[in-house]
């Protein structure tokens, strides 16, 4: 056993010094390794972020940025606040960063590694996925380059790169610690990968990065005591983002359709009752009359277990992929009905429209417009709730995330079915308002400040 062990212990030495002996960096003699190289190709791509409101008291760490702030024409109340962001297109001077970064922001600056200075213009965001878009007008940009987060594995190593507390541009390392979380903010439209590299206030919008220096995702939360790290953040993997930016720059905004289908998470007393061998899928609960769902062929009691190339785990992956997909594209999916799989295809659907249906305003939530669900509307005696028929561009509501379309169905934990109920549960909600609401097939809540 001795023998054996000693064996083993040898093996392991040499091929540990081997793989020392191909790093770059020495110190006396003696090669160690180092993420420098790597950290020095991509810190430039990495940038922070300050933005302007109205409200709130001011707040400033960074001279640079004081400097386009504060003026004799400047108000003195404004709040100032600090985050990261990721150039993505060096030569279209793109920047990704998250939507509760840049929210209620009327001016957004950004800082480059070079000291340069530049005002962002908001080229669109989407609060469901936290993903913003700006455009600086600087040249000599450093993009980085994006990797496929779909090829993420939990204990991978990563590292983090942004801006915490406002102190400057900073690197923290550990690993992919979980995969696909949700559950983490209010929105609905989540597939965090989980980290426990140091993520803390001010790293938000910023890198996390693979060994090879790629974008795997776009850092968006922490949960902690005072907001602190204890080793548990989340991204945004790079295949969602990347969803987003090509639909922010094609639309201003992401339009999410809808198949007409409700689902739920495959469990294993589910699989048993339906007899089927796999433990992971979405199985159709309901399928809308007249929707895409049924053109496509869906039957209640289907499992779907992937859409294109990727496997669908849970109802909640089915939901990213729908959401992301464009209206009027379709989506490839494999479903297993009876034991047998089957391909089918779905046409994405636009959400509900109805643009007869004017709306009244509502004095709690500026810029909306809503209605009752009235005989002839596509969602009459199939939804319970109030019908937003419109949203104000550059409205409270609008950069809260409200579309029209939206179906609002709670504030708070008040159950709301007409207009006049929805304004009773305004005026009597706490403060930040939480709306639940149907947009397309699913279920989302909103926090409206």
């Amino acid at each position: 056993m001795r023998s054996l062990l000693r064996l083993l212990a040898t093996a392991a030495f040499a091929a540990a010094s081997a793989a020392f002996a191909a790093l770059p960096l020495a110190v006396d003699g003696q090669p160690l390794p180092s993420l420098a190289p790597m950290i020095a190709q991509v810190t430039p791509a990495v940038v922070n972020i300050a933005t302007l409101s109205r409200e709130a008291s001011p707040m400033m760490r960074d001279p640079f940025f004081r400097r386009f702030f504060e003026g004799p024409d400047q108000p003195q109340r404004r709040e100032r606040s600090a985050g990261s962001g990721v150039i993505v297109d060096a030569a279209r001077g793109l920047v990704i960063t998250n939507h509760h970064v840049i929210r209620e922001a009327q001016e957004i600056v950004v800082l480059l590694k070079d000291r340069r200075v530049f005002k962002a213009q908001l080229v669109g965001s989407d609060p469901g996925t936290d993903v913003a878009v700006l455009r600086i007008p600087a040249e000599n940009l450093t993009a980085i380059r994006i990797g496929d987060s779909d090829a993420v594995n939990v204990g991978d190593f990563a590292v983090a790169i942004g801006n915490p507390f406002g102190i400057g541009q900073t690197v923290t390392s550990g690993i992919v610690s979980a995969l696909g979380r949700s559950g983490i903010g209010a929105d609905g439209y989540e597939e965090f990968i989980q980290t426990d590299a140091s993520i803390n206030p001010g790293n938000s919008g910023g890198a996390l990065v693979n060994l090879r220096g790629e974008l795997i995702g776009i850092n968006t939360a922490i949960i902690g005591p005072a907001g602190g790290n204890v080793g548990i953040g989340f991204a945004v993997p790079t295949n969602m983002a990347r969803a987003v930016i090509d639909q922010v720059l094609k639309y201003g905004e992401v339009r999410r359709g809808r198949l007409g289908v409700e689902t739920q998470d495959l469990t294993p007393d589910t699989a048993k009752q339906l007899g089927v061998a796999v433990t992971e899928g979405a199985v159709v609960l309901r399928v809308e009359k007249g929707s895409a769902a049924e053109k496509a062929g869906l039957r209640p009691k289907d499992i779907v277990v992937a859409v294109g190339e990727r496997p669908i785990r849970a109802s909640g992956e089915l939901r990213n992929r729908v959401g992301l997909t464009p209206v009027g594209e379709e989506v490839d999916m494999t479903v297993l009905r009876e034991g047998q799989k089957i391909k089918v295809k779905a046409r994405v659907a636009e959400l509900y429209q109805s643009t007869s249906v004017v709306g009244e305003a509502i004095p709690q939530l500026a810029g909306l417009k809503v209605a009752d669900i009235q005989p002839g509307m596509p969602m009459h005696g199939q939804l319970e709730g109030v019908f937003v028929a419109g949203v104000e561009r550059e409205s409270a509501a609008f950069r809260n995330g409200l579309r029209a379309g939206d179906v609002i169905v709670g504030v708070g934990r008040a159950r709301v079915r007409t207009v006049k109920q929805l304004g009773d549960s305004l005026r009597a909600a706490e403060q930040p308002i939480r709306l639940a609401l149907l947009r397309g097939d699913y279920r989302i809540q909103l926090v409206i400040r």
